[in-house]
């Protein structure tokens, strides 16, 4: 079978990828302390990985209220756009393309990082049974607080100045983070809404908040250049649904109407197994999108070669790889040795394993 497809230039809506590798989002706990901003190394961590065909960045909160984790950059002051100009002119320098994820995380949070130590909010009061961390240990999430209905157009419109300010800081687009149990997840998933007003119930209903922030963010940018991102049959911090297939061939065909860059879905559980539960589709559903179609998950070289020569899907995300491979492009299409991961450095921390592993180049040298 050729190798090639995989690694030929390809369009996302408006956006043009010199191939079809994607650097998924990764969460990596390094902006800066004060005021949640991206700075000098996130410009040279990104500026070493614009060889993928298009970086999508770590997830972002579109307002102090949606942040769930320390030290996770945000997209709603001037310090964080200042701070994402900087790597979106240092990615296009090298060729590259950029968007980046808006992400509110609703439950998935905890008073100490909220404004006034105020309850994380979700669509209902139903603690999710999951950990966050604060800055010093790994704690429990709390019941949240269930938003109250005059408070939903106030986060809508949150998302539409974060997609303002994404254009302002300079990225090719936006992806729109509604998988992993986040909020827009928590108001799809029936597990976690139990709202009797008019964005809970019906999967119409359940859908309502995702469709007004798929208004205000295409409204920004147009649907050419806004992709995003759903976990269809993950339970990823503790969210569940009682017929995923039925909700999120609804979203889809919700999606469709946007004519969207890209759908972007995690195939099976986050992180972990690709195993579809019974009942459950992904063809299906990758199916119904009238778009380009992006998969997430546990990809290897063969793997990724294979969905995309056989028409499966357009686009592969790598996670984890792209962490210890700046290069990780040139790696895949040579079939060279790819460097081990570091796990004690994922979250948090400086340099070391963040700007600091080497390219297949820099490794040559060494070995000489």
């Amino acid at each position: 079978m050729s190798q090639g497809k995989l690694f030929t230039p390809a369009k996302a809506g408006a956006i043009e990828l010199r191939n079809r590798v994607v650097m998924a989002p990764l969460t990596r706990n390094r902006a800066r302390a004060e005021d949640d901003a991206p700075f000098d190394i996130h410009v040279e961590y990104y500026r070493q990985r614009a060889g993928a065909g298009l970086i999508i960045t770590e997830a972002s909160q579109i307002s102090p209220q949606g942040k769930g984790y320390a030290w996770t950059p945000g997209i709603y002051s001037k310090a964080q756009i200042e701070g994402w100009k900087k790597v979106t002119d240092a990615v296009h320098a090298e060729g590259g393309k950029i968007v980046i994820q808006l992400w509110h995380v609703g439950r998935i949070s905890h008073p100490v990082l909220q404004p006034g130590g105020a309850d994380p909010v979700a669509p209902s009061a139903i603690a999710a049974q999951s950990k966050t961390f604060d800055g010093s240990q790994f704690v429990e999430t709390p019941t949240p607080r269930a938003l109250e209905i005059a408070e939903i157009p106030g986060i809508v419109e949150d998302y539409r100045k974060a997609a303002e300010n994404a254009k302002k800081a300079g990225f090719d687009g936006i992806e729109v983070h509604a998988a992993n149990g986040y909020l827009i997840d928590q108001f799809l998933r029936d597990g976690s809404n139990k709202r009797e007003d008019a964005y809970g119930g019906s999967i119409e209903n359940r859908a309502r908040f995702l469709k007004e922030v798929m208004d205000a963010v295409v409204g920004v940018w147009g649907g050419e250049r806004v992709g995003i991102r759903l976990s269809p049959f993950s339970n990823a911090n503790d969210i569940a649904d009682s017929n995923p297939q039925e909700t999120f061939s609804h979203v889809i065909r919700l999606l469709n109407g946007y004519k969207l860059a890209y759908l972007h879905l995690v195939e099976g559980q986050t992180g972990g197994p690709r195993d579809i539960p019974e009942g459950g589709d992904l063809a299906a559903l990758y199916a119904l999108f009238d778009g380009a179609r992006m998969g997430n998950n546990g990809f290897d070289r063969e793997s990724a070669i294979e969905a995309v020569e056989s028409g499966r899907i357009d686009f592969v995300a790598f996670g984890r790889p792209f962490i210890s491979n700046p290069d990780l492009v040139l790696r895949l299409e040579q079939d060279a040795q790819l460097n081990a991961l570091d796990p004690d450095t994922l979250y948090g921390g400086g340099l070391k394993g963040y700007t600091d592993y080497p390219t297949l180049a820099e490794s040559a040298v060494a070995a000489e």
